[in-house]
């Protein structure tokens, strides 16, 4: 398994394809050969399977050579920055001091960039998803081998019912993995979306939830409405 080679592709979908990535139909057929029918999903499974970790390796391809670029432009700057007033100093290139200003000023640039964006944390999220997921099937690979060698040596568990319920549970085991990455990647790319710079404005301009009324003073009962409190009486003073 290595992620940062190139994707390969999916053997049941014709290769790899770019833009989103959509669901299956859940293929139907005859149950009357429940070995072939077994069969028959689990292909379907690990199709899909492979299939989406191919698309995380085709997506993180544009993402890396646009961050790498980026970050990349980012060292320049800043060595340029740091370098340039120095040889002014020095005279060793006198009037270059602003261009190691404006060489600064590219670094910051190639560093919010990078970061609006998000192309080096999508790049990181899309090679954790890939090799997440092709972990998970390496792990159904092997429970399915073994629940064939279970049945093939015998003796087996329980009925044929239990043993096909038994597959099943194990293909519906690694679907619902599968789409938990999936949707926890999703997650992460929306908090990070979130947090960008334009949606922080957005939620300065709309105004907060209301304030809570503060509870009243312990020790006090509150006042009807519109009742006005009462001075406490005080003794006149006693004539000398």
């Amino acid at each position: 398994m290595q992620p940062e080679g190139p994707s390969q592709a999916d053997p049941g979908e014709g290769g790899a394809r770019t833009g989103d990535l959509p669901g299956r139909a859940f293929p139907l057929g005859d149950w009357g050969e429940p070995a072939e029918r077994l069969d028959e999903l689990y292909r379907w499974v690990e199709q899909g399977a492979l299939r989406t970790a191919s698309w995380y390796l085709t997506d993180r391809v544009h993402k890396r050579r646009g961050a790498r670029a980026l970050r990349g432009g980012a060292a320049l700057g800043a060595i340029g920055g740091g370098a340039l007033p120095l040889l002014d100093l020095t005279d060793v290139s006198p009037g270059s001091a602003p261009w190691g200003y404006l060489a600064l000023l590219l670094a910051v640039a190639c560093v919010v960039a990078d970061r609006y964006f998000g192309l080096t944390s999508g790049w990181i999220r899309d090679v954790a998803t890939a090799q997440a997921v092709q972990r998970r099937l390496q792990v159904l690979q092997f429970d399915w081998a073994s629940e064939s060698v279970r049945e093939v040596l015998g003796p087996a568990e329980g009925t044929a019912s239990e043993a096909a319920e038994r597959c099943l549970s194990v293909l519906r085991r690694f679907s619902e993995d599968v789409t938990e990455l999936v949707r926890a990647e999703t997650a992460d790319w929306m908090v990070e979306f979130r947090s960008g710079p334009a949606p922080l404005a957005m939620q300065a301009s709309v105004p907060g939830p209301a304030r809570p009324a503060e509870p009243p003073h312990p020790g006090r009962f509150p006042l009807p409405p519109g009742a006005r409190p009462n001075m406490p009486r005080q003794r006149p003073p006693e004539p000398r």
